[in-house]
Order: structure tokens, then C-alpha cells, then sequence
């Protein structure tokens, strides 16, 4: 039996989450069912992208996601299917699905029909539309049978960093803030190795911090275990395992981290300068 992964901006106070599990399991008390996240911010597209896009690999091939972010029903928007990367997914046709695979392509993209007729009523379309989807995959049922073949869906994108050859400089911005104030940049690993490799040094600026060093990992900054504490509070970059430069505070939190000591929001801009 396939996994079925949950992420929704629901929050878990509510009966949202519960109504989706009760219903899963009504039809298929033995589905394997996993929560990815339900705290995403209301509507964040972005923030769920690169949760799922951090989080799928790490499943079984054949793995079935639902995503439940800014998915409230409308008879004009589509909800769809998609098969990328030896996975399913199943969103509302708002552009999650083009921010999570920027780089990938899909095998297929289909429009879930099963809601079609004209006697169906819509109350809530993770439990009338996901839901029945979910498990006529699970049960191994081809995608023909619940929707038709789309090409014409929203494209939502991510703005890249990019290198200014006439400044000696990468910019970039803030992507995301994760539960540990980390801010994480769109400014990727393999961008900074091709332009460092052609100059001696480099200056990491926002807001008014300069940095000139990139560690491998967050304890790296710490020489001395015995001395763990003094390094509490301590400012460094890193590039994290997504392989996205990420600024952060060692031991900080959502609360006293990097966004908020250095005051960063999502957008603002981060700078690598070469000499």
C-alpha cells in the first residue's frame, strides 16, 4: 500500500486535518498516512513548495501527496494530478506544483474530473476531490479513469539569483524561514563554486552584517566542543542540505534567530561580492 502524505495551511487546531485522516481511513483503514506539515502560513505557496520539495524525496517511489495550501474550492480553478519524479501529487491548480518542480518536468499532468457531473456538490476539496483521487491511486488505478490529460496550467516561479559580471557580485534573496529563524536564500551552491572559482575572496552582506566565510554545517563554527556555550547566539552562513546558502544563528529560534536579529524578511535582498 502507497503512502499518502498530508500538507495544508489547516493548522491542526481545527477539524480540517481530522475530516481528511477520517476520511482516508473510511475507505482504507490500512492506508499509511504521513503528515509533512500543517502549518504552513495561510495561502504561502512558497513556503510549501520548498517544504515538499525538501521533504518528497525522502519517501518510496509511488508515494501520493496531497497538498491542501490555498486549495479551497472554485467551479473556474482546476484541481490536479501530477506524476514528477516517480511520485504523485494532488493540488489545486494555483502554481504549487511549478514552484516545487522548476526543474523538473512531470511525466503527466492530468485534471481531476471525478467532481465533474452535474448533480456534485463540492463542500471541501480535500476530502470531495483529493481524497476519492488518493485512493483510486493507491489502489493502483490509472489517473484516465479520474481526469483528463492538461497542458494549460498556472505557472508560478521563483526568482532566481543571478550574477552581475559587471560588479563582481550574486545576488540573491531571502526564499524562506524555517522554525529556526534560519534565513535560506535562493542563492545555490553550484551558482557560487562557478563565480568563486574565478576570484581569491568573497563578502557575504545584508542589512549591515558583512561575512567572509561559508561552513559546511551549523556546529562547524564551534573549535572547541568544551567551549559549546560561548558560541550560543553566534552568527554564520552555511550552505544547508538543499544546497541553498542559508544565514543563521547558532542555537537560535524562531523567535531570536537570524530573521529576526538581523531583521530579514522573505524577498529582501542578500549580496556575495568577489575580489
Amino acid at each position: 500500500m502507497p503512502i499518502i502524505s498530508l500538507t495544508s495551511d489547516y493548522g491542526t487546531v481545527d477539524h480540517r486535518v481530522a475530516c481528511i485522516k477520517g476520511s482516508l481511513l473510511s475507505q482504507n483503514e490500512n492506508i499509511k498516512l504521513v503528515d509533512i506539515s500543517h502549518d504552513i502560513l495561510a495561502y504561502n505557496l512558497q513556503q510549501a513548495a520548498y517544504i515538499i520539495r525538501s521533504s518528497y524525496k525522502s519517501f518510496p517511489s509511488g508515494s501520493i501527496h496531497i497538498i491542501c495550501v490555498d486549495s479551497f474550492y472554485h467551479k473556474d480553478r482546476k484541481n490536479i494530478l501530477a506524476k514528477v519524479d516517480g511520485h504523485y501529487f494532488l493540488a489545486a491548480d494555483n502554481g504549487v506544483l511549478n514552484l516545487i518542480f522548476f526543474d523538473i518536468k512531470p511525466d503527466y499532468v492530468y485534471e481531476i474530473t471525478l467532481n465533474k457531473r452535474f448533480d456534485d456538490t463540492i463542500n471541501f476539496t480535500a476530502t470531495d476531490i483529493f481524497v476519492p483521487a488518493a485512493i483510486h491511486l493507491s489502489n493502483g488505478g490509472v489517473p484516465e479513469v479520474i481526469g483528463r490529460p492538461t497542458l494549460d496550467t498556472k505557472e508560478t516561479f521563483f526568482v532566481n539569483a543571478s550574477y552581475k559580471a559587471s560588479e563582481k557580485m550574486i545576488i540573491g534573496e531571502v526564499m524562506y524561514v524555517d522554525n529556526f529563524g534560519n534565513v535560506i536564500s535562493n542563492i545555490h551552491k553550484s551558482l557560487f563554486e562557478k563565480h568563486a572559482s574565478n576570484f581569491e575572496s568573497f563578502t557575504i552582506k545584508f542589512r549591515n552584517i558583512v561575512l567572509t566565510k561559508i561552513f559546511n554545517q551549523y556546529t562547524d563554527l564551534i573549535p572547541n566542543w568544551e567551549q559549546e556555550q560561548e558560541y550560543h547566539g553566534k552568527s554564520a552562513v552555511i550552505f544547508n542540505d538543499n544546497n541553498l546558502l542559508e544565514l543563521t544563528v547558532y542555537k537560535g529560534s524562531l523567535h531570536n534567530g537570524a530573521a529576526s536579529l538581523f531583521g530579514m524578511n522573505m524577498g529582501e535582498k542578500i549580496y556575495i561580492e568577489f575580489e
